[in-house]
């Protein structure tokens, strides 16, 4: 398995002037997923396997977007703006994606590519309330054309936990927010989920701890139905 988290920071450098954000704005939701980066180190040791994460604010750049998809750089998020992303020039797009999308990427397929089996797995979290609408799912289970292993989940998600799974929700791949599915597993048929975990349910220690409980169980059941058994690391 590969674990990839690309919301994972909210870091925005000096050097772009934090985009004009507020310091309590450059802490919300709009920034990273929060929680996502923490559950993500507690699969990683879990199964002992590699983590790629992002350590600049999607806010520079989404690296969980096309390069040139026109949400990759907002100058919008929900009801804040985004003073250091209004009328950017595409080359200053193209800029920020050398920097960041294309290293990011580069590192993923890189740690995809050393396996022969690969499982790809994504980490994000969402808010509970988007534009004023409550979201009643608690776990997300995304899957890009191929819902092989976030059906298996699925199907045995009554057993592992009382939360309120659902597949693709609250987005869908339509949505445009599966691109390292699509470059990393899809292009090379490998089994593939990308977690999306409503974030007031991460927002401690003792939430992530129970987040990672749910995770990996899902992910040992529903890879085992998928033919391709993820193992934990025996505990000390």
């Amino acid at each position: 398995m590969v674990l990839v988290c690309e919301h994972a920071s909210h870091y925005i450098p000096q050097a772009l002037d934090h985009l004009g954000l507020a310091p309590e704005d450059r802490q919300k939701h709009i920034a990273w997923d929060i929680g996502a980066l923490a559950v993500s180190h507690g699969l990683s040791q879990v199964f002992d396997a590699p983590l790629a994460a992002a350590t600049v604010s999607r806010l520079v750049f989404d690296c969980n977007r096309q390069v040139d998809a026109p949400d990759a750089v907002v100058s919008r998020s929900e009801d804040i703006v985004v003073p250091g992303n209004v009328g950017l020039s595409q080359a200053e797009v193209a800029q920020r994606a050398a920097w960041l999308h294309q290293p990011f990427h580069a590192a993923v397929e890189e740690l995809v590519a050393a396996r022969a089996q690969p499982i790809v797995v994504t980490v994000h979290s969402f808010t509970p309330v988007f534009f004023g609408q409550p979201r009643a799912v608690q776990l997300g289970l995304l899957a890009d054309q191929d819902e092989r292993l976030a059906a298996a989940m699925m199907a045995i998600a009554p057993s592992v936990t009382p939360w309120k799974v659902a597949i693709n929700e609250p987005y869908h791949p339509k949505d445009g927010m599966t691109y390292t599915a699509r470059a990393h597993a899809l292009s090379r048929g490998a089994l593939h989920v990308m977690f999306e975990v409503r974030n007031d349910l991460i927002g401690d220690a003792h939430g992530v701890a129970q987040a990672v409980r749910v995770l990996s169980s899902l992910l040992v059941k529903g890879s085992a139905a998928c033919g391709q058994p993820l193992q934990r690391v025996p505990a000390d």
